[in-house]
């Protein structure tokens, strides 16, 4: 069967590293961005020049029709996606809960819950044999602050992971036996700009005493766990997570 994968969020850090390795391990490749189309068209030329067939698609995934069209251009120009890395995310300045807008809450929530579970409902609509799929593998991207809090810092941002914790629980038991595997990673401070949004790009190397290993990660190591996750050597787990944060 071919490999096709759909990763969200692909134009940086986590997402990126993982399309690299993807391209590594024979897999057709969907690069979905929602702003940033240079950084998603260096991910793409690094990926084309490793061999591997690729396209770049521009998709707000918390929009439903936006999703339908990316799934759309997928089927199109690569084929039946065969895996969805859930990727995309978003945060935002460190707060108190009682400081947060209902604009920034809903923004998140939107983002981080909303869109993994559309990309995962079209991702179903071709996987699933109820659907004339040959099963699939969803690897949803979570956080080490789900399990964590992060008090102080952005407490909305941990419900929203931990709803995705959720939502891969259910779902990995509600397909398992249509031969789809759900499965989630937990990265924590992991070299990123991702840390930027938060208005502290310098945050992993200040938390770095406090992390048991006494360094922070790097988005390589989360792409192996995904990768690993997605393939077939990871055929007998679903519903089950790496957590991927020095310790924490």
């Amino acid at each position: 069967m071919d490999k096709v994968v759909i990763i969200t969020g692909g134009s940086r850090g986590i997402g990126a590293a993982t399309a690299l390795l993807a391209a590594r391990q024979g897999y057709r490749i969907c690069i979905n961005f929602q702003s940033d189309e240079e950084a998603a068209q260096r991910v793409l030329d690094q990926v084309r020049a490793l061999g591997a067939q690729a396209i770049a698609v521009r998709a707000d995934v918390s929009i439903e029709d936006e999703v339908i069209n990316l799934f759309n251009r997928v089927d199109a120009e690569l084929g039946r996606v065969t895996a969805l890395v859930n990727n995309a995310g978003t945060v935002g300045h460190k707060s108190r809960v009682d400081e947060m807008s209902e604009f920034r809450i809903l923004k998140i929530l939107k983002t981080n819950v909303l869109g993994p579970i559309l990309c995962a409902k079209h991702a179903l609509l071709r996987m699933s044999p109820k659907h004339g799929g040959q099963g699939g593998s969803i690897v949803n991207v979570s956080s080490a602050a789900a399990r964590l809090g992060a008090p102080g810092e952005y407490v909305d941002y941990a419900a929203s992971k931990g709803a995705l914790d959720t939502f891969t629980i259910g779902l990995s038991k509600e397909v398992a036996g249509e031969g789809i595997r759900v499965n989630g990673v937990r990265p924590g401070f992991i070299f990123t700009e991702f840390h930027a949004l938060s208005g502290d790009a310098d945050r992993v190397s200040k938390l770095e005493p406090s992390i048991p290993m006494a360094r922070g990660g790097r988005a390589e190591e989360v792409a192996e766990g995904i990768i690993w996750l997605l393939s077939d050597k990871a055929s007998y787990a679903t519903g089950t997570f790496i957590d991927l944060a020095g310790g924490r």
